[in-house]
Formats: structure tokens, sequence, C-alpha cells
């Protein structure tokens, strides 16, 4: 078995004329808490929709546990939590679990496992319009972890809640990937960054870190992770000029080239 939950191999996407991915490639290792971050529209949601097999992709290769994303035998091992609640708020939360249980022919003892896993067994049988923000994230948590997943997505599962409740929710991500699951979560609040154990940092549809929190650190000499994130981005739009400016230069030698062959 491979030490990969995930490989990607010069993966291609395009929206219009526009290009997601050109050529990215990365691996992400099983059983720990990645952190993929970066700014809005930079990627992280086209990058989870391709991972999990649902995005539309024009070259290159997803493996994911040994499979070619999106496979049929991949149903019931790679779970996928999109942005928002994905909860009907007019049942209760063991009514939500128990529904999709049901869909994804997990076994029937699995919905008290999951509501114990996620701290909400108490609120069982209250509906899920009557809790607060913390518990309807914990509710969509729990269906994305029917069936014991050995690959969690989550796509911004902390986005507005206060810093009490997403530390609670981080500190459970730690104790599913503890127990073997990977977890693949992405997020823009760069605090969130020093809880993973690995961090991929995004920018403009592309990997400008594969890193550690301590080495993001050590290598930006930076004491917070909002910090180092800045510094990278500084160091690469620097790079992305200099590219830009080599580029443009040599397609003025070929323009010359062409004028003197004339």
């Amino acid at each position: 078995m491979s030490d990969d939950a995930v490989v990607i191999d010069g993966l291609r996407v395009r929206r219009g004329r526009h290009d997601v991915f050109d050529g990215l490639s990365l691996r992400i290792p099983r059983g720990q808490v990645i952190g993929l971050l970066g700014p809005s529209g930079c990627g992280k949601t086209t990058l989870m929709r391709s991972i999990v097999g649902v995005q539309r992709t024009h070259g290159g290769s997803v493996t994911v546990l040994g499979e070619a994303a999106g496979a049929r035998g991949l149903r019931r091992r790679v779970s996928y939590g999109t942005q928002g609640s994905a909860v009907y708020t007019d049942l209760t939360v063991h009514e939500n679990l128990r529904y999709f249980a049901s869909v994804l022919g997990a076994p029937r003892d699995d919905v008290d496992r999951v509501l114990t896993q996620v701290g909400l067994a108490s609120q069982a049988n209250q509906a899920v319009d009557a809790l607060s923000g913390g518990q309807l994230n914990r509710v969509s948590l729990g269906a994305a972890l029917l069936g014991a997943p050995e690959l969690v997505v989550l796509d911004e599962p902390t986005v507005g809640l206060d810093p009490v409740l997403r530390a609670e929710l981080w500190t459970l991500f730690r104790e599913i990937a503890d127990a073997g699951t990977t977890m693949l979560v992405s997020s823009h609040v760069m605090d969130e960054a020093l809880r993973c154990d690995r961090l991929l940092l995004m920018r403009d549809g592309r990997i400008i870190a594969d890193t550690t929190p301590q080495q993001l650190l050590a290598d930006t000499g930076q004491t917070d992770a909002e910090a180092a994130f800045l510094t990278l981005i500084r160091r690469d739009t620097g790079h992305e000029t200099r590219r830009s400016l080599r580029e443009r230069e040599r397609e003025r030698e070929k323009d010359h080239g062409q004028e003197a062959e004339r």
C-alpha cells in the first residue's frame, strides 16, 4: 500500500479560456491532517473537487487511495464535505444521520458511533434548525464520517465560526486523523495552519509551498502563519515578475530573429 492517499500528476483544469491548473502535481500522505490554505479564488475548491472526482479535468491524472479519482470503488472510501451545511434542517440530528447512513449503506449502528465521535449524542433528538452554528457544522461532519471513510475532504468547514468553535473542530480533526483517517481541510484563515501536520499553500492555481508548520515559520523567519504566508507571497510575486521579464525577453529575441530572416 502506498504511503500517499492522493497522487496528482500534471493536472490541468480549464474554465472557459482560463487555466485554473496548468500541470499541477502534488502528493498527500495518509493518516495526517493536511491543510489546504490560500486566499479565496486561488483554486482550493477546484482541487478538492478534482480529488473526489466531480471536477471536469483537461489533462494529467489524479490517483486516490490507489484508484482513479471518482472510481466506483472509492464511493465509500472517500467523503466530501462541501462549503455550507448539507443537512436537512427540519429533521433531527439522528434522523439526518440515519438517512445518510441508509444512502451510503453504512451499518445501522454507525449513526451512534458518529454521534459520539462528533460530540452530539446528547443532541441526537434535537431538530437541526435549533442547533448552534458549531453544532450544525458537527452534523455535517458526522454525515461525512459515516461508513468510516479513509479520506475525508472538507471545504472550509470552519468558515464563519468563532475562535472557540473553530478550535473545537480542529481538535476533532486531529482525533480523527490520529485514528488513521486522512483529513484534507481547506481554509483561508491562516492561524489554522499551525494545527495541521502538513501544509499546502496555494496561490493563483499553484502550490507555492508544500511544507510543515514548523518548517514554514523557519523558512520565512516569522513567528505566525499569516506573516509567513505573506512572506511567501512576496517571494512568489518577485519570482513571477522575474519569470515574466525573461519570457518577454525571449519573445523579443524570437521576433528579432524572425525579422532578420525576412
